[in-house]
C-alpha cells in the first residue's frame, strides 16, 4: 500500500494540471468493463482525465433495465448518454475473465453467494470452451450479450435511433495487450 500512498502525496502536488477538471467533465466514451485489476480503460485507450467515464463491474455485467428497480448501473448508464452526451459506447469483456469463466465452467459459487447472484444478470450463460484458460469465446460471446441488452436502456435506444451514439464490443487480451472489435459484418473479433 506505501508505494499507492506516496504517489497519492506526489500526484496532488501538481494543481495547475488538475484546475480545469473544476469546471466539468466532457467524456467522449462510456467505457463498461469488467473490475478487474488487470484491465485498465485509460492506459489501454491513452485516455487522460475526462475523456473516459467509466462503469465497471464484475464481468463487465450490464444488468437488464427494470424502472421499478434502478441499479448503479442503469443510473451510470444514463447519466453518461443523457447528461454527459458520449457519443459512443464501449462494452469491454477480457481474456482471463474469472466472472466469465466460472460461468461456461459451471462453477459452484455459493461460497460467494453476491458473485453467484450477480453473475445471474450474465443470462442466458456465456458458451466457450471450459478447458480454455483465456475463455476468449465465452467472454466475446458475453461482451455481445451484454451489448444487446444495453439496447433495451431506452436512453440508448433513443440515442442509437438518432444516430448520436454508436456502441463497440472489445475483447482485451491481458497476456498480450491485444485489442479486438467486433466487426458486425463478419460476425467476428478482430485487432483494432
Amino acid at each position: 500500500m506505501q508505494p499507492f500512498i506516496d504517489h497519492a502525496r506526489m500526484f496532488g502536488r501538481r494543481p495547475k494540471e488538475f484546475a480545469a477538471h473544476a469546471e466539468g467533465q466532457t467524456p467522449q466514451v462510456l467505457f463498461i468493463t469488467c473490475a478487474d485489476s488487470r484491465v485498465v480503460p485509460a492506459l489501454i485507450t491513452g485516455a487522460h482525465p475526462g475523456e473516459l467515464f467509466e462503469l465497471r463491474t464484475a464481468g463487465n455485467i450490464v444488468p437488464p433495465h427494470t424502472f421499478e428497480r434502478p441499479t448503479g448501473e442503469a443510473a451510470t448508464i444514463e447519466y453518461a448518454v443523457e447528461v454527459l452526451g458520449v457519443k459512443d459506447v464501449v462494452v469491454c469483456g477480457h481474456s482471463h475473465c474469472g466472472a466469465v469463466g466460472a460461468l461456461v465452467r459451471g462453477d459452484d459459487l455459493d461460497a460467494v453467494p453476491a458473485v453467484r447472484d450477480w453473475l445471474h444478470h450474465a443470462t442466458p450463460c456465456p458458451k466457450g470452451e471450459p478447458q480454455d484458460p483465456t475463455v476468449s469465446e465465452g467472454v466475446q460471446n458475453h461482451v455481445l450479450t451484454q451489448l444487446l441488452r444495453l439496447r433495451s436502456y431506452p436512453c440508448v435506444a433513443a440515442r442509437l435511433g438518432s444516430g448520436e451514439l454508436n456502441l463497440h464490443a472489445w475483447y482485451y487480451e491481458v497476456h498480450t495487450g491485444t485489442v479486438l472489435a467486433h466487426r458486425p459484418q463478419t460476425d467476428t473479433f478482430e485487432a483494432l
